[in-house]
């Protein structure tokens, strides 16, 4: 299997650069277990979701430090047909959660996101999971809503997608349930998101 994801940051400060090459650093501890490759347009990181989604989250929790308005935008995929397989990429959880009901896999979540550490950073993210190529991919989806519903860091549903607020290590950890507990262990499954701090929209 394949599993990876393309991050861009968004730093709305005339610092910009100094804000993104300390975010990178926050990077550091992962770099030998993730695949990363930074480039002017945005940063890939490939490899087991575990040290793949803390990066990301450790990534934009150090950029929210900042007290600018931040953004960033993440594609996660895993198990695209079109990329070859990785053994570095290697997670039990999927093979686990194909043969568990979806009550259970809910609960699992919730489990999981009670357990996530306190990051001391509040953020916002909008998402939208896509179960590609599977027969009835809605079951999948609706379920992964009644999860976020009662994960602590739903905010609300829009069109298209669904909004978390929370503490990033709460938030984060929501999104790597989502990812990894719904939709068929060997299926593609995507994330598009958009994580947000410090806007001063909310004020």
């Amino acid at each position: 299997m394949f599993i990876g994801a393309q991050v861009s940051l968004y730093p709305m400060t005339s610092d910009f650069v100094q804000v993104i090459m300390s975010g990178l650093k926050a990077l550091d501890p992962y770099r030998d277990d993730l695949r990363i490759e930074t480039d002017d347009m945005s940063t890939l990181m490939v490899g087991a979701p575990g040290p793949l989604i803390d990066a990301i989250r450790d990534l934009f929790a150090t950029t929210a430090r900042n007290p600018a308005h931040s953004t960033m935008h993440v594609t996660l995929s895993r198990g695209c047909p079109g990329e070859p397989d990785d053994p570095s990429c290697r997670c039990d959880i999927l093979a686990i959660a194909q043969n568990t009901p979806l009550a259970q896999r809910q609960l699992q979540a919730q489990e999981a996101v009670a357990e996530a550490p306190d990051m001391g950073v509040q953020i916002d993210v909008q998402f939208s999971l896509y179960v590609l190529g599977q027969d009835r991919h809605m079951d999948e989806i609706y379920g992964c809503i009644e999860f976020l519903k009662s994960s602590g860091t739903f905010l609300r549903s829009k069109n298209f997608c669904t909004r978390l607020r929370g503490d990033a290590g709460a938030v984060f950890e929501t999104l790597r349930q989502a990812f990894l507990r719904f939709g068929p262990a060997e299926g593609h499954v995507t994330i598009d998101l958009t994580a947000s701090a410090n806007s001063p929209s909310k004020d």
